[in-house]
């Protein structure tokens, strides 16, 4: 597996995330919009499908990693680290398209948030943000959720036969069989459901900064602060969740 198809698999699976991921938040917080208020529930089947479609999509290319956590949990548990900076150059590159998308698949309803009595925030539309501001705890959220991502994607990983023989120069084996995929979309349902509650439950590093800065660049009326005060949360937490998860991983399995 080449770099070049590990960076556009990860693109195109990235972009694929969060056009449908982002894409449900704005169907559900935008005026206009036919699914507005529909909940919580929408959300988190939303992004496990958009899990879903971006993993399946991407795994012929690149194995469908889609998050910089699951690379460093992978790259911790089979000590390959050589393909590391390709993937996450292609899941930011892919977020931040992904959220562009979105942006121009909303583009009339973006465009009547110009009117203050249709006013909206957006930026949890594209990004995350806490229930309750308590930097230290919203870490330990987004640290314990990732946990809980990336635990079972390397147990799967492992139950597939998926050894470090097989992703040597390449952290691309990640999931061994499209049941895998499917098993790790309905995970995230769940972590949204269970977890989610406290910090919107980034888990995903790529998943949050790429759009978070989309949001910030884009000429959205009305958008708000794209708040980088709490931007370094969901990119720490998952980024300590995912390589502990890799250690845990790798000292009980």
């Amino acid at each position: 597996m080449s770099n070049g198809n590990i960076f556009v698999g990860e693109v195109i699976g990235t972009a694929l995330l969060i056009l449908l991921g982002a894409g449900v938040c704005a169907a559900v917080t935008l005026n206009f919009s036919k699914a507005k208020g529909a909940g919580w529930v929408v959300i988190t089947f939303g992004w496990g499908f958009a899990v879903l479609a971006g993993a399946y999509t991407a795994a012929p290319l690149s194995g469908g990693h889609l998050n910089p956590a699951v690379t460093l949990g992978l790259a911790v548990d089979t000590g390959v680290w050589s393909d590391v900076t390709w993937y996450i150059l292609g899941q930011m590159t892919g977020a931040f398209l992904g959220a562009v998308l979105t942006w121009l698949v909303y583009y009339a309803q973006f465009r009547a948030n110009a009117d203050a009595a249709h006013a909206r925030p957006t930026l949890g539309i594209f990004a995350t943000g806490p229930e309750i501001r308590h930097p230290v705890a919203n870490l330990v959220t987004e640290i314990i959720a990732t946990v809980a991502l990336v635990l079972p994607v390397l147990a799967f990983a492992r139950n597939d036969g998926i050894g470090v023989g097989q992703v040597t120069g390449q952290a691309a084996g990640v999931y061994g069989s499209g049941i895998s995929i499917l098993l790790v979309s309905l995970l995230v349902v769940g972590i949204g459901m269970s977890l989610g509650g406290p910090t919107g439950y980034a888990i995903n590093p790529a998943r949050d900064l790429g759009p978070r800065i989309a949001h910030a660049l884009l000429p959205i009326p009305n958008k708000g602060t794209s708040d980088w005060g709490y931007a370094w949360v969901p990119v720490a937490g998952p980024v300590v969740g995912g390589l502990l998860a890799g250690l845990v991983f790798n000292a009980a399995f």
